[in-house]
């Protein structure tokens, strides 16, 4: 009777460990797979610092990514931007300790803003545009001073300092359109790629993915990302961001004034400048750079005199392209190749804060001439009176550079009504803004490898599902073996009485 009993009360082990064997096999393999996809699971992180020394002032950037993913697309962000007070660095030429000693403010707060312990690895790279390059075409010993102070101010601060140096427009534009693609996450698509306008003070920059052959080599740049070939034109324009175009513009201006007009004092009758401007210049102020030196203009006081016609404006603005000469299937302007734009592009620096500021940024061709016609004619007085905060300089080129940027586009790059709507006007992608540091610094550091990088054991979505369904799994068979459990106790309890 005590054997039957004793072989009845163990008749459901067997059952009841393979199942528990199951339940903790699934168990690991759950948690396995869990380490796997989300190795690590908490995050160091890296840092590194871009300078960015434009035309007319100076940008730092703080980049941030986890240390154990550098390879991985869209993990480096921008955690913090400092603008340097005062002018770019190339203003500095007469007195270069000062270029130096304008960067001490913000890299102070780069020490507060990156962990003390990562102060040592943390790459600092100082790149200068096209301010730069004309103070360099100007006085190369100048530019060369300037360099060192920046230099020797960085050195002085507990990061790693890997250079600075004048970057060409090629360089600019190419690393503008690996950031805009980048932080896309267009790389690792089929999609296709975003084209890339950079507008400067000094110069502009087009980079895209053309649909036909680059005939010039001059503007043809190769990158192998994630496994893909990429085959980009990309040309930067020295002498053509808004604040050069501006002094080019007024200055032939200027120039068929002096021999028109003889009296004095001489008036510059400008109409990218709105009806009741009136502000006197002198020559020298507006024209020391070496984008006008062909220009002949006396050494004269002037008074700048607005008129606010924005079909002039526009007509005035042409002359300084030279559509005339190309030797090749097609050119912008000055002789320069060009294919035809083709797909999506994002403009950003100068192209997005001018057209942001007028509320330019989303409507058609035809729309965006007609309201800025209507904001050109606006009185200087009452636009004054409507932005009493900004700093009336800014405030009265806005109607030239919005003209500019139409007529750029237009007349320069050959966009058209059909394909205005292709062109999005950027400030940031997600919370990083949209330039050629980002890129420059991917680039520097070799945190894009040519080769994509290994995926995750399956996507996330694929992932949560999983494990969902796992879950319930063993939910199901915990549960069987309760079932189980409670049938074969109260069986055997039946059997022993």
């Amino acid at each position: 009777m005590d054997e039957q009993g004793v072989k009845v009360k163990n008749s459901w082990h067997r059952p009841v460990v393979i199942f528990l064997a199951a339940i903790t096999v699934g168990i690991i393999i759950m948690v396995v797979i869990s380490v796997v996809q989300n190795k690590p699971l908490y995050q160091k992180y890296k840092y590194g610092i871009v300078l960015d020394a434009g035309s007319s002032h100076t940008s730092v950037f703080i980049y941030e990514w986890p240390a154990e993913k550098e390879n991985n697309t869209g993990m480096v962000q921008q955690k913090h931007t400092c603008n340097v007070k005062g002018k770019g660095i190339s203003s500095y030429s007469a007195n270069p300790q000062g270029a130096g000693a304008s960067l001490q403010e913000c890299m102070n707060e780069a020490k507060q803003k990156i962990p003390a312990h990562r102060h040592p690895e943390t790459p600092v790279y100082l790149g200068a545009t096209a301010g730069m390059r004309l103070l360099r075409m100007e006085n190369e010993e100048a530019s060369n001073k300037v360099l060192d102070s920046v230099a020797l101010s960085l050195k002085s601060y507990p990061f790693s300092y890997q250079g600075a140096r004048i970057i060409s427009g090629q360089e600019e534009g190419a690393f503008g359109w690996i950031t805009v693609n980048y932080l896309s996450e267009n790389l690792r698509k089929p999609t296709g790629t975003l084209g890339a306008l950079d507008l400067g003070g000094a110069s502009t920059q087009i980079t895209f993915v053309p649909q036909q052959k680059i005939e010039s080599s001059d503007n043809s740049i190769d990158f192998r990302l994630y496994g893909n070939n990429y085959h980009l034109y990309t040309h930067s324009f020295l002498c053509y961001g808004k604040d050069q175009a501006l002094k080019l513009s007024m200055g032939k201006k200027l120039e068929s004034t002096l021999k028109a007009d003889k009296t004095d004092p001489i008036e510059l009758r400008d109409p990218c400048f709105h009806p009741g401007y009136k502000v006197p210049r002198t020559v020298p102020d507006v024209f020391n750079t070496p984008c006008t030196k062909e220009l002949k203009l006396a050494n004269e006081n002037f008074l700048h005199v607005g008129l606010g016609n924005w079909s002039q404006c526009q007509q005035s603005i042409r002359k300084v392209f030279n559509t005339s000469i190309c030797s090749y299937s097609k050119c912008s302007f000055n002789g320069v190749f060009q294919p035809s734009v083709y797909g999506d592009f994002g403009a950003f620096s100068a192209f997005f804060f001018v057209m942001d500021f007028l509320n330019l940024t989303s409507d058609s061709l035809a729309t965006t001439k007609e309201k800025l016609a209507a904001y050109c004619s606006t009185p200087w007085e009452k636009i004054v009176g409507n932005h009493p905060k900004i700093d009336q300089k800014y405030l009265s080129e806005y109607c030239f550079s919005a003209t500019y940027i139409l007529t750029l586009l237009e007349d320069g790059y050959k966009f058209t009504s059909n394909n205005w709507k292709d062109i999005r006007f950027i400030k940031k992608i997600g919370d990083s803004d949209a330039g050629w540091t980002l890129g420059y610094m991917l680039n520097l550091t070799n945190m894009i490898p040519a080769e994509a990088p290994d995926m995750p054991l399956m996507p996330y979505g694929g992932y949560v599902t999983f494990m969902f369904f796992f879950a319930l799994l063993i939910l199901v068979l915990l549960l069987l073996v309760y079932l189980y459990f409670h049938r074969s106790t109260r069986t055997a309890q039946k059997d022993i009485i």
